[in-house]
């Protein structure tokens, strides 16, 4: 069995020594057809080290030797994936890369050496022989943080003082680089300009087990025109560094480094590690479940009155019903205020836990929040400011003197820490079309209308992608509410105030101010982030063919002796690149135009070694890079953003996390294409994952005659939430004013909205609805809501008797 811990963790973890001696290939392939390769192999361990260690090149010949060893100290509680890459050498162009084979090393059981014959091709009789050792470490134990899939390690700081008491008087000023790869820091410039004014220390935050090393470049000192002296530069590795000792280095004749590493902790008088800053744990977090305790009583005492009971409802007994809803710009914020209406007219606003947004829904969402008492006021008035902002005209928000304005508001962004692109201007943009002015509003100020769980908790999603890979192939959901923000596959999640701060190890480095609204509205309806291959996709899903061009080529391989196999270990594999045709197709059909950039908070943190038998990992595990983990988390600075409709559009995946116990929701779609597709991907993918959600299909009949409202349910799985789902559609509205009450001759039109034809005024790409299209979506989403409420309340009574049950039986 697997590691199925869902709360942070901390134990003491020992490290171990790796030997790896490389000894020879037979048979290798040609990197072209004239000559032999010029061989050499290179070892990556990137959870042991940020440096690469290579071997000697051995020239013309298809049966290279080496006999060379590496020693690698490893966490063992850490995946750890061996990357073997061999290639051949070229003196005046790009080397060649052969191979790569990614081996997992837990395989090796501590006290064994084991030599590995990996078969890279049997037909071909194409061998590399490795031999493996596995040793115990004289470090005492680590202590490291994890939930069973992320791994946060200890981190020492090391402080670089500079000594120029050597230095003459008159000496000219020095510049010098301090780098520490795979530190927090990366890499400081220093000046020392004379014995008086020495540069100040320089600090870098690093694993303290890894294999790290201080590199010291000084620059080439001119003596005259025609001559320069070369770089000089030292290395020295950290963990030959005596912990909380001061260590004097020298360089270079004219200053010493005075340089001690020491452990990170919180102060002189507590000698303990310093507590992690992002939360590490599947379960919600003391706030939402704070809120949910107090949005109960709310809800009770809601459906007492709808559904005429006769006794309050324990807290057991009460639904958590959601709402979720799909995106679509001007479309989707003009009907999310209609069925919100409905909702509150029909007494069901309340009955609401959870409401869930993505693209246009959000701009709707994000207003209704600034107020604290939004759903005890009449809506209606509400409406009316936003029906106002609607329909003005946007041109001043492309003017010339608006583009200054955002220009200087970015360029505050970057000084301030942000790594800005076109999706904060458009968030810009957003704001200017939606107010009079800036809106000063961020994310974490939205607790206030949840305080006293006086409304439902607001839900944002939006994906996180990787450069020149398609949306299809690798995404992580990403969820953000007023008190955290998080991954749902990792379990990971830091306070909404500090997303975009930077992190490492799970530690918070730079606090950054908090974004303004409008920068995450950008992010979480980033229309211009599509690539070619997510277009190609939208149009025809079931299309493999750029797929096969644009795909990293891995194969598994097999080893002699054949190793024991545990659940957790990862299958050896072989990595063939493709040819340069194939590397530059791929770069223009994934490149996005442009994506939402936030500081990583998961940078540092590795990958438990157990990771892929963690059951709330899998849930969420969906994707090429997940069994790739020097892939799937790899060191990148920065998160990238995108609207969840690259995937699919629905916002319920938050909704499905088995922690929020999610009785009913209420699915509102307000795409402008198929009423049915969005759900039909999202009901596929809530199977094919393994996670409760009823089967949605409808037969080719019922698509061409879409009604107003759809209950979904899983009879056989009480874990499955009931969905009920409206679609976009005009269906009885077209004959009734109100339910019941049907239109005059002279009421027709205002019955008649054009939701899906070219014509439509409710297209994606329009950023201003008229009063009257606004007005006709508004009625529409507010009337499919009161004709159908009756459904809404069958559902909910079944659920309470149901959840009445439950407990007794």
């Amino acid at each position: 069995m697997g590691i199925f811990t869902s709360k942070q963790q901390t134990e003491p973890a020992p490290c171990s020594l790796l030997t790896v001696k490389v000894i020879k290939m037979k048979n290798l392939r040609k990197a072209d057809l004239l000559t032999q390769s010029d061989c050499y192999v290179n070892l990556w361990l990137p959870t042991a080290s940020v440096k690469r260690a290579k071997t000697q090149t051995v020239n013309d010949t298809k049966d290279p030797v080496w006999n060379e060893t590496f020693h690698f100290r490893i966490q063992n509680q850490v995946k750890n994936i061996l990357e073997l890459k061999v290639c051949d050498e070229d003196k005046h162009t790009e080397d060649d890369h052969l191979l790569t084979v990614f081996f997992d090393v837990s395989k090796i059981q501590l006290g064994e050496t084991v030599l590995l014959n990996f078969q890279l091709n049997p037909k071909g009789k194409e061998e590399l022989e490795v031999e493996f050792t596995m040793e115990s470490s004289p470090d005492v134990p680590e202590k490291i943080v994890t939930n069973g899939v992320l791994v946060a390690r200890e981190v020492a700081c090391l402080e670089v003082q500079v000594d120029g008491g050597r230095m003459k008087k008159d000496s000219t000023e020095r510049k010098f680089t301090l780098s520490v790869g795979g530190s927090h820091e990366e890499a400081q410039n220093l000046t020392l300009r004379t014995w008086l004014c020495p540069a100040s220390p320089a600090k870098f935050h690093y694993i303290k087990y890894n294999q790290s090393e201080l590199d010291i470049e000084l620059p080439r000192r001119q003596l005259c025109a025609a001559s320069r002296e070369r770089n000089q530069s030292a290395t020295v590795p950290l963990n030959t560094l005596p912990i909380q000792e001061e260590v004097t280095i020298v360089p270079n004749k004219t200053f010493d480094l005075n340089v001690k590493s020491k452990d990170w902790t919180q102060g002189l008088l507590f000698k303990r590690p310093k507590n992690l800053d992002v939360r590490l744990g599947y379960d919600l977090c003391p706030d939402e479940k704070n809120f949910l305790q107090k949005r109960k009583k709310v809800v009770a005492a809601a459906l007492k009155d709808v559904l005429h009971l006769e006794q309050g409802l324990k807290d057991h007994e009460v639904p958590v019903v959601a709402v979720t809803t799909t995106g679509g710009g001007m479309r989707a914020l003009a009907a999310t205020y209609g069925t919100l209406w409905g909702l509150q007219r029909m007494k069901l606003l309340d009955c609401v836990s959870y409401i869930t947004g993505s693209s246009g829904t959000t701009w709707a969402m994000t207003d209704l929040y600034e107020d604290a008492d939004w759903s005890y006021k009449d809506l209606g008035e509400i409406i009316k400011k936003a029906r106002i902002q609607a329909a003005k005209s946007k041109m001043s928000a492309f003017s010339l003197e608006s583009l200054k304005t955002y220009h200087k508001e970015l360029s505050q962004r970057t000084t301030a820490g942000y790594k800005t692109s076109f999706i904060d201007l458009w968030g810009l943009m957003i704001e200017a079309m939606l107010n009079d002015g800036n809106n000063h509003h961020k994310l974490s100020e939205q607790r206030r209308a949840v305080n006293r769980g006086q409304n439902p908790l607001p839900i944002y999603l939006a994906l996180n992608v990787k450069d020149n890979v398609a949306t299809r192939d690798f995404r992580e959901w990403v969820e953000f509410t007023p008190y955290e923000v998080g991954f749902l596959k990792y379990g990971a999640f830091v306070h909404a105030e500090d997303f975009g701060s930077e992190f490492f190890m799970g530690h918070l480095m730079k606090k950054l101010p908090e974004s303004r609204i409008c920068f995450m509205q950008g992010m979480w309806s980033s229309i211009f982030s599509k690539n070619l291959l997510d277009a190609w996709h939208g149009a025809d899903s079931s299309e493999d063919f750029w797929n096969r061009w644009t795909q990293d080529t891995f194969t598994e391989i097999d080893e002699v002796p054949d190793l024991p196999e545990r659940p957790h270990d990862i299958p050896t594999r072989m990595f063939t690149p493709a040819g340069g045709l194939s590397n530059a197709l791929r770069d223009i059909l994934t490149d996005r135009p442009a994506v939402s950039k936030y500081h990583n908070f998961l940078k540092g943190l590795q990958i438990h070694n157990e990771y892929i038998q963690n059951q709330q990992f899998s849930a969420w595990k969906d994707t090429v890079l997940d069994e790739s983990p020097n892939q799937l988390r790899d060191p990148a600075d920065q998160l990238e953003l995108v609207d969840t409709a690259f995937f699919f559009d629905t916002s319920c995946p938050p909704l499905l996390r088995p922690e929020r116990k999610i009785d009913v929701i209420l699915h509102f779609n307000y795409t402008g294409g198929s009423q049915t597709k969005p759900l039909e991907r999202a009901s596929t993918y809530f199977t094919e994952q393994g996670i409760p959600f009823p089967k949605t299909l409808l037969n080719d009949e019922e698509k061409k005659n879409l009604k107003e409202c759809y209950v979904f349910e899983d009879a056989h799985n009480p874990e499955a939430p009931v969905v009920i789902y409206f679609p976009l559609v005009n269906d009885t509205f077209q004959r009734y004013l109100a339910p019941g009450v049907e239109r005059s001759t002279a009421e027709m039109s205002l019955g008649n909205v054009d939701i899906s034809s070219v014509f439509s005024p409710y297209s994606t790409r329009q950023v201003s609805l008229q009063e009257d299209d606004f007005n006709k979506m508004l009625n529409l989403t507010n009337y499919n809501v009161q004709n159908n409420a009756n459904t809404i309340l069958q559902v909910l009574h079944k659920r309470v008797e149901w959840k009445k049950m439950a407990l007794t039986s």
